[in-house]
């Protein structure tokens, strides 16, 4: 859906931020809801207020007082659309600029845009980015095959058309780890491109109970031309290996562009030192041995890091080192950082990882209501 006199789209919404449009939003869920999860962005002023005061306000006429100070055009939003779209019609009615974000949250989540990462081996790769959630994937392409890296279930068909349209097979569908925070769409994918689907070897050892194919540290992936080099990479999970393509590491949710996975969404509290001591050394004895000019592609982004002039979320690795207090730190230092830090942990996150694992069958709709809201499987940097 485009733009109307009294709505706007999701993917017309995303591309006037991208744009670095200002824009106006009115949110008018629960406060709760609204801090857990909202539109953000460049040039994005965003406030809460909900709904039940609209309703007086219309009894007392004084609708247009509560946006005074919002710029103009106002984008409303609530969580399916059909609450803002009254709100939205109600400050139209004050003399308000105001449309309804169509869908809601819900359609926010649906958006889903791609961009050409340039690397120096025999494959090109777009990378895939969910604004609503900050996740990131990747479709590596290599002669007449593709591989996809960290799919999600939503957006599996997706993958398999982006493939055709750059005249490829898509063969693989690989997960870097057990995802807590969205669906993985490594199933849905090799179902949907007849592609084999591809776990770490330590997906096993956490209950996996689907047929798939296992790598493991040090093993290679022949994707046309290209390798995919897997290199085990311990710490946000036991079993979590990095993707390596020529001079380009997929870091997954071990290495971020403003930070560094957290440590006990496997185990919980109990066993998040044990994995934080792991990613210590992942990071110093694995990753930072790579050369600096190492482009690291990761798995998240978050509302602090920017994209950057071609629009990607990429850094090299020399110039994270630098950057980031984490990867200065003294390994007692950091696992103190790395468990004191935790943000909340991703909405449903147990019953994603039990679907991620095969041992809990979630419907599609089921799925996508789930994994709704923000990834939170980073611990942000301490600078």
């Amino acid at each position: 859906m485009a733009t109307t006199d009294e709505s706007i789209s999701p993917d017309r919404l995303y591309e006037r931020i991208e744009r670095g449009e200002g824009v106006s939003v009115l949110d008018v869920r629960d406060r709760d809801e609204f801090e857990a999860w909202h539109i953000d962005g460049d040039g994005v002023d965003a406030v809460q207020i909900p709904e039940m005061r609209f309703v007086q306000a219309e009894i007392q006429g004084t609708t247009a007082d509560l946006v005074d100070d919002l710029a103009e055009p106002i984008t409303v939003v609530c969580a399916r659309g059909r609450a803002s779209d009254e709100i939205a019609g109600q400050l139209r009615d004050a003399g308000v600029d105001a449309v309804n974000l169509a869908e809601g949250m819900n359609g926010w989540a649906r958006v889903y845009d791609a961009d050409e990462l340039a690397i120096d081996a025999d494959a090109e790769v777009l990378q895939y980015r969910r604004p609503a959630s900050g996740c990131l994937g990747y479709l590596v392409v290599s002669g007449d095959e593709a591989a996809v890296i960290d799919p999600l279930r939503a957006f599996a068909g997706r993958y398999v058309a982006d493939a055709e349209d750059r005249g490829a097979d898509l063969v693989a569908a690989v997960d870097t780890h057990v995802h807590a925070d969205h669906v993985s769409g490594v199933r849905a994918v090799a179902d949907a491109a007849d592609a084999a689907a591809w776990l770490p070897a330590g997906a096993e050892d956490r209950g996996l109970a689907f047929e798939a194919n296992l790598y493991e540290d040090g093993d290679r992936l022949r994707v046309g031309d290209a390798d995919i080099e897997a290199i085990h990479a311990p710490g946000h999970t036991s079993e979590l290996c990095v993707l390596r393509v020529g001079g380009t590491l997929f870091s997954a949710d071990t290495l971020f562009l403003d930070g560094v996975g957290r440590p006990d969404l496997e185990r919980g509290a109990d066993g998040a030192r044990d994995l934080a001591a792991d990613l210590y050394d992942t990071l110093h004895e694995r990753l930072l041995d790579l050369p600096d000019d190492t482009l690291v592609a990761p798995g998240h982004y978050g509302d602090a890091d920017e994209a950057g002039e071609d629009d990607l979320f990429t850094a090299r690795l020399g110039d994270l080192a630098d950057r980031l207090d984490a990867l200065s730190m003294d390994r007692e230092s950091f696992v103190e950082f790395a468990v004191e830090n935790l943000s909340p942990r991703p909405a449903n996150h147990e019953q994603i990882v039990a679907a991620n694992l095969g041992r809990d069958e979630l419907p599609d709709e089921e799925a996508f209501e789930a994994e709704l809201g923000p990834n939170n499987c980073a611990v942000a940097d301490a600078g």
